[in-house]
């Protein structure tokens, strides 16, 4: 059985279940456990005892989203530290996205078991899945922080429609319960949160009574209608808007308060002040 650094896996009855274990980050992403959960989808897919795969959070959280605190220092820009360069930017930016259509592609049923916090990229790795349920009670948000623009919103778009995508993501730091995410489409459904690894498990197992093959016709079959829709398009747009927002004055200004006063500070500081453009140094 494969062992990684930031997530653990097992496989139980044809199930390979694989957790985002920083529980003390809340399963904050960085770019190795993006890259070991890839590795482990992997790993799975190419298991002919595993039909399906489930994917969780350690702790108090599915994810928080991006790790703000690691800067530039695995390669590319997603949350604080200014990037060398706006290429740089944009490369880091579609290496994260295209991790996420892995999910995507991978020839076998994904569900996204969702409850505590799902934040800003942890709503793109649990709405890219295949399948998402999440505990009624789960805090489901835009990013906190006014850090990008579009790159987390595309996703959202997607799911609930550019209408409703918009009035969620023009005030910074929107949050919704697992309810309200899964009556948006966000997600495909909510359940109260002491039912939830229950209604997962049941759902997992009767999958995983389907042919492994049939799974990937399946898949493969209504992921090609959504790409003649534009699927990979519409979220692939995104990147060239997040690189360009990552360098605007009120991106620059937040991350130097993150980078001198630390990232609790300023968020404490921006849910009471907001932002003003005359603050920019």
């Amino acid at each position: 059985m494969p062992t990684y650094e930031t997530v653990l896996y097992e496989v139980e009855s044809r199930i390979a279940t694989i957790t985002l274990n920083r529980p003390e980050k809340l399963n904050a992403i960085s770019r190795q456990l993006q890259r070991e959960v890839l590795e482990a989808l992997a790993t799975a897919e190419a298991d002919p005892e595993v039909r399906v795969a489930v994917v969780q959070g350690a702790g108090r959280a599915f994810s928080a989203g991006y790790d703000i605190t690691r800067g530039t220092d695995e390669g590319g820009t997603v949350g604080a530290g200014q990037p060398r360069g706006i290429t740089e930017d944009r490369d880091g930016l579609e290496s994260f996205l295209r991790g996420w259509l892995q999910v995507w592609d991978t020839r076998l049923p994904v569900i996204a078991k969702v409850h505590g916090y799902c934040l800003a990229g942890g709503t793109q790795f649990a709405s890219i899945c295949d399948v998402t349920i999440a505990a009624e009670d789960t805090r489901v948000g835009a990013p906190q922080l006014p850090l990008g623009a579009g790159f987390v919103a595309s996703f959202w778009a997607w799911h609930v429609g550019a209408k409703k995508a918009k009035e969620l993501f023009f005030p910074v730091g929107t949050l919704i319960t697992g309810r309200e995410a899964a009556d948006l489409g966000l997600f495909n459904r909510a359940v109260p949160a002491s039912e939830l690894d229950a209604v997962v498990q049941e759902y997992a197992e009767l999958v995983a009574r389907t042919p492994k093959e049939i799974l990937a016709l399946q898949k493969q079959a209504i992921n090609n209608t959504q790409d003649v829709q534009g699927f990979r398009q519409a979220l692939m747009q995104a990147v060239e808007i997040d690189a360009i927002a990552h360098f605007s004055p009120p991106v620059v200004e937040m991350n130097r308060r993150i980078r001198e006063h630390g990232l609790k500070a300023a968020l404490e500081q921006w849910r009471v002040e907001g932002y003003e453009p005359d603050e920019v140094s």
